[in-house]
């Protein structure tokens, strides 16, 4: 039996995501998959159209066996660190095989680069360079990457690939790597087969589009909400704490003066993040900053985090099997449900579902105290 890893965002979980799930099935129809989900917010600082719960009943629905939640202080941060949360919890289940979605087909070219940024000594000094030029980190390690390999990534899942197996190797782990080629790509705004990436939905969903033909599920799940209903409570932040603000996480180089500068003659979160925006601040790196200073995450709170428990959100019967066959040989508490004083992780994942649920839906507080895995 194969245990397979996932790690996704499900925002929102879309037929493409079934197509992967399928796929897998077909490859390996006697394994147990395992899906590590971000919950409230997103790794390019965005908001979740769907809660955890119902994430964890539509994963169930679908074929996952577990899953479990990817705590915000990774959730939400650049590539290699989401990458490190995630693949430690899977490690943590002991899993055999991670599966990934990817723009390209040829894993030899990722792998490649990874040993790369890993091991050769002038990959450092070479974006090191860049970066003095005033060139953004991802642009300047891509550069570096190019100039010793001749090759390029720029594609948003090969990129979460990269550091996918950055991790595996710099943990010297023996996982068995399987991609999945996407049928689009993640900024592609066409329909194919009734196959769309997931901003297309969200897009969609916010204009009050018809998008049933692609999910497998009711649209009625889906909240109609982006980061812009989250701009007054930013605002307030940035203006309460104008002369702190680099006390936040992925608040850097003075980014926070243009942050200032803008605020007032913003009108949304996204004016304000097109005129934050230059050659050296990319938009997700903006986008996470604010999202960063919204919910009050700061480097404080990001210093010295390593994955110290497991959250169950649910599990089929065969999950189940899995998890009593292999729980004590887990050396992280594995959760149920909220607890207090037990992490910093898990005290700032009851903060943040505090904040998403100011535009969501306000039970969803009562439920992070008192909702159990859900079983299916």
């Amino acid at each position: 039996m194969h245990i397979i890893g996932l790690i996704a965002e499900y925002n929102p979980f879309h037929n493409g995501h079934l197509y992967q799930i399928n796929k897998i099935k077909e490859m390996y129809p006697d394994s147990i998959i395992i899906a590590v989900v971000s919950s409230c917010f997103t790794q390019r600082g965005d908001v979740s159209v769907l809660n955890k719960w119902d994430k964890t009943q539509i994963a169930l629905d679908n074929n996952i066996d577990i899953v479990i939640e990817l705590p915000f202080v990774y959730a939400t941060q650049g590539s290699d660190i989401f990458a490190k949360g995630a693949i430690t919890i899977l490690e943590k289940m002991k899993i055999d095989t991670l599966v990934f979605g990817t723009e390209s087909d040829n894993l030899d070219i990722i792998n490649l680069i990874a040993d790369t940024q890993i091991n050769n000594p002038n990959y450092n000094i070479i974006v090191k360079k860049y970066l003095n030029k005033g060139i953004n980190y991802p642009t300047a390690t891509n550069n570096a990457v190019n100039d010793l390999t001749g090759y390029k990534i720029d594609s948003p899942n090969d990129l979460l690939a990269l550091s996918y197996i950055k991790q595996i190797k710099i943990d010297k782990q023996n996982i068995n790597i399987i991609n999945i080629k996407r049928t689009n790509s993640y900024h592609d705004n066409k329909i194919k087969d009734n196959i769309a990436s997931a901003s297309t939905i969200r897009k969609l969903n916010l204009d009050n589009q018809n998008i049933d033909n692609l999910i497998p599920y009711s649209s009625n799940y889906l909240y109609k909400i982006s980061m812009n209903d989250y701009y007054q409570y930013l605002k307030y932040k940035v203006i309460e704490e104008e002369s702190n603000l680099n006390k936040y996480q992925t608040v850097d180089e003075g980014i926070e003066n243009r942050l200032i500068k803008n605020i007032n003659t913003s009108s949304n979160y996204e004016e304000l993040i097109s005129k934050i925006k230059t050659k050296r601040y990319t938009y997700n790196k903006i986008s996470r900053m604010l999202l960063h200073i919204l919910v009050d995450f700061t480097k404080e709170s990001a210093k010295d985090i390593e994955v110290d428990y497991i959250r169950l959100l649910g599990f089929s019967t065969n999950g189940k099997k899995y998890l009593n066959k292999i729980k004590k040989s887990i050396d992280v508490p594995l959760i149920t449900g909220y607890k207090k004083n037990i992490s910093k992780i898990l005290d700032i994942e009851l903060k943040i579902t505090k904040i998403y649920s100011l535009v969501t839906n306000s039970n969803l507080i009562n439920e992070e105290y008192r909702n159990k895995p859900i079983i299916k």
